[in-house]
């Protein structure tokens, strides 16, 4: 028997090419708030809803641990998920092309909540995002 319940995720940490360059991205696409800053370490925590994004430069003290970058040979992540509401697919397509990013058409995908729509997109490190609307 296990003496703990998972919650939900607390935070995902992300290495990046170039930290202010994805802070802008982060919150300006997706809201996420600066909430504090390690310069020393290279990192940063962005809330994101109840949970946060952590940003590591990779020319950072833990950055650096990690190796090279991800790239088309290797990723760190296949995605990070943010829940969303609401959901209206056309209004997400717009608000994301305003950004230059690109994103398919939605589709019925599980996650924690069971079914829902979903799309995805990238961050500027190539990370992929997927935007995930209410179970239905």
């Amino acid at each position: 028997m296990q003496p703990f319940t998972i919650q939900h995720i607390d935070h995902i940490v992300l290495r990046v090419k170039d930290l202010e360059r994805s802070i802008t991205f982060y919150a300006q696409v997706f809201g996420a708030e600066l909430v504090k800053r390690q310069d020393n370490l290279g990192l940063v925590h962005l809330r994101a809803g109840t949970s946060m994004i952590d940003l590591v430069s990779l020319d950072g003290e833990l950055g650096r641990k990690g190796g090279a970058a991800a790239g088309q040979e290797g990723r760190n992540l296949d995605h990070v998920c943010l829940r969303i509401e609401p959901f209206d697919e056309a209004a997400l397509f717009s608000h994301l092309q305003s950004f230059g990013l690109a994103a398919e058409k939605a589709a019925r995908r599980f996650g924690a909540e069971g079914y829902g729509l979903s799309l995805y997109c990238f961050d500027p490190d190539g990370n992929q995002v997927e935007l995930k609307g209410p179970s239905r």
